[in-house]
């Protein structure tokens, strides 16, 4: 059994119609006070950066993104006899699920945007809901519970990352065989820090990344083409 790890980042969901951040025609280089949406600091501190961060989540899920050719390419190589998949991923779309994987088999590095955590009391909810109060005229719905200020339940910069999550994937990355990174810029650490721990621990890692990353000189292989047609390829070469 053939232990591949994907480790994945905003890349491969751009052909679902989800921005990223860092790419040439990313969010943050296209406005770079955008930021501050997903800093912490800026969030808790500032009820204008909430609206502007719950506007855009509206948005984004009015778009219905779908898992797209390289999510389910994951999904039927973990289907195949003889290989087991684990993704590491720094999104936080749940596009892997949608498009096949098991939700065990998904470490969200990030955390989720389906649903929303109280930052006073840990209650959690789905997204959908808050987003349902937003639609009727809240716009920095707070806390049902304590009156708390609610956020999506993903890891802002300035929040540190799951230990248990970060832990596991770090025994992936220590574990497996063959590593791709893909549709990551893999400069936002501890996360990126994981392709090179797979590296130095005999894997073989494949870099499938529209830009330059600091880690391709560490790659077997580095692909430039479009993630939806090239990871199908390249998985579906495995053997």
């Amino acid at each position: 059994m053939t232990l591949v790890a994907i480790f994945s980042g905003a890349g491969i969901s751009t052909d679902s119609g989800i921005p990223d951040y860092r790419g040439p025609s990313g969010l943050w280089r296209r406005d770079p006070d955008a930021e501050k949406l997903t800093t912490y600091s800026s969030y808790m501190d500032d009820p204008e950066v909430r609206r502007k961060s719950w506007l855009l989540r509206r948005e984004q899920h009015a778009l219905n993104a779908r898992p797209n050719a390289a999510h389910r390419a994951v999904a039927e190589l973990d289907r195949r006899d003889g290989f087991a998949v684990r993704v590491i991923t720094q999104n936080v779309d749940g596009l892997h699920q949608a498009g096949g994987m098991p939700d065990r088999k998904v470490l969200e590095l990030h955390g989720t945007d389906r649903a929303v955590v109280c930052t006073a009391c840990r209650v959690r909810s789905p997204m959908d809901e808050a987003l349902e109060r937003v639609d009727a005229g809240e716009p920095d719905p707070a806390c049902l519970a304590c009156g708390g200020i609610l956020k999506a339940a993903t890891v802002m910069f300035g929040q540190e990352l799951d230990p248990v999550v970060l832990g596991t994937a770090e025994a992936v990355a220590k574990a497996c065989e063959v590593i791709f990174a893909v549709g990551s810029t893999l400069q936002v650490h501890p996360a990126a820090s994981l392709v090179g721990i797979a590296a130095e621990h005999g894997a073989r890692l494949i870099i499938v990344n529209a830009e330059p990353t600091p880690y391709d000189p560490l790659a077997d292989e580095v692909v430039r083409e479009p993630i939806g047609t090239a990871l199908p390829r390249l998985l579906a070469g495995l053997g």
